[in-house]
C-alpha cells in the first residue's frame, strides 16, 4: 500500500480517537455537572497524584509518600461509593474504542499491526469499501428461513428450508471453531454449490462478517475480480503499482479467502493454473477457503484441471443449495 493511502488510514484512526475523546469529555462533564462532589473528588485525586510524583523525586521511600497514597485511596473509595449509590457505571466515564485490542491505534504493544488495521488495509487495497454496507444487510441476524420452501422436492431427502437450516447450523460451528483445524481436513474449507438465487452469496457474506468481527482478516472477491488481481500482478501492465503485488500476496496470507461465483470468470489455461496455485498454496499452509459456484462437481472437473478438482473434492466440505430462486420471492 502506498504511503498516501496509509496516511489516510492512520488519519481515520486518529479521527476515531479524537471522536471518542470528545464523547468521553461530554459524558464526564455531564456527570460532574449533575454531581459536583464527584468533580471535586476527581480534582483532589489528580492534585494528590502530582504531589506524590514530586515526593517520589525528593524521597522515594519516605513517610510522606505513604500518607499521600493512603489519602488518595480514601478519595478513590469515596468517589466509587458515590457513583455506586447513584447507579453510575464506571464504563460511562471511561474511553470507548472501536477496537479494544489496539485501542484504535492500529498497532499492538509489540509494534505489529492489529487485525483491524490489516483488515482495513485489505478492504482499501481490494476496493471493498462496499463490503461494509453489504455485511450490514447480509448477516446471520437477518437470516430468514421462511424465504425457503418447506415443501419436499423430487430427489431430495429434506425440504429447501430444512436443508438451509442444516447448512446454517454447520456454518455456525465453522465460524465458532475458525481458529482450530478440524480433525477432518475437509471441514476446514467450504464449497457452496447450487443454481443462481439459492442463498450461496448471502451465506458467504454472513460468514465474512462473523469472521471479521472475531478479528480475522478476510478477502471476499468474485472469481472474476480475483483473476483481475492476479493478472495485474503477473502481467505488470502500464497501470501496475506496488499495491498490485501486495494485493496478490495477500490472497495467500489472509486468514480466510472467499471466492464467490467460481466459473463466471474467463476460464483458460492461465486462470485455471492460477486457481490451482492459490488453492494448493493455501491448503498446504492451512489457510482456509470458501468457494461458491453454480457449477456441479463434474463441471468443475471439466472446466479446470484434474488437480484442482482433486484438491476441492479432498479438502472441502461440499454443501448443496437448492429450491426456488430467492430473488423472485
Amino acid at each position: 500500500m502506498n504511503s498516501e493511502k496509509m496516511r489516510n488510514i492512520m488519519k481515520e484512526y486518529q479521527d476515531k480517537r479524537d471522536l471518542h475523546a470528545t464523547q468521553l469529555e461530554e459524558r464526564v462533564n455531564k456527570i460532574y455537572t449533575t454531581y459536583p462532589q464527584l468533580a471535586q473528588l476527581n480534582k483532589e485525586i489528580q492534585m494528590l497524584g502530582i504531589e506524590m510524583a514530586k515526593s517520589i523525586l525528593v524521597d522515594p521511600t519516605g513517610q510522606a509518600i505513604k500518607v499521600l497514597e493512603a489519602r488518595q485511596k480514601d478519595l478513590i473509595r469515596h468517589k466509587r461509593a458515590i457513583m455506586q449509590a447513584n447507579n453510575i457505571d464506571p464504563a460511562y466515564m471511561s474511553m470507548e474504542y472501536d477496537c479494544q485490542i489496539c485501542k484504535d491505534t492500529g498497532f499492538l504493544e509489540d509494534g505489529d499491526q492489529c487485525k483491524c488495521l490489516k483488515q482495513k488495509i485489505l478492504n482499501d487495497s481490494y476496493e471493498m469499501s462496499n463490503l461494509k454496507q453489504i455485511l450490514n444487510e447480509d448477516n446471520f441476524d437477518n437470516f430468514d428461513f421462511s424465504m425457503f420452501s418447506d415443501q419436499l422436492e423430487d430427489g431430495c431427502e429434506v425440504s429447501p428450508r430444512e436443508n438451509i437450516k442444516n447448512i446454517f447450523h454447520s456454518v455456525q460451528d465453522y465460524v465458532n471453531n475458525f481458529d482450530k483445524q478440524a480433525a477432518n481436513k475437509a471441514d476446514n474449507n467450504l464449497l457452496f454449490r447450487g443454481s443462481t438465487g439459492q442463498g450461496k452469496t448471502f451465506m458467504c457474506s454472513c460468514i465474512a462478517k462473523q469472521i471479521m468481527d472475531r478479528g480475522y482478516t478476510v478477502i471476499y472477491q468474485t472469481a472474476f475480480n480475483l483473476m483481475d488481481i492476479i493478472e495485474r500482478y503477473k502481467f505488470k501492465t502500464e497501470y501496475y503499482t506496488d499495491s498490485d503485488e501486495e494485493n496478490y500476496k495477500n490472497l495467500f496470507t489472509c486468514d480466510l479467502l472467499i471466492i464467490d461465483d467460481l466459473g463466471t470468470e474467463m476460464i483458460n489455461s492461465f486462470t485455471s493454473a492460477e486457481l490451482f496455485n492459490i488453492l494448493n498454496s493455501r491448503l498446504n499452509s492451512r489457510k482456509k477457503v470458501i468457494i461458491s459456484t453454480n457449477l456441479d462437481i463434474a463441471q468443475i472437473g471439466k472446466l479446470y484441471t484434474d488437480r484442482t478438482l482433486s484438491r476441492i473434492v479432498g479438502n472441502f466440505h461440499i454443501y448443496d443449495f437448492y429450491g426456488n430462486d430467492l430473488r423472485f420471492r
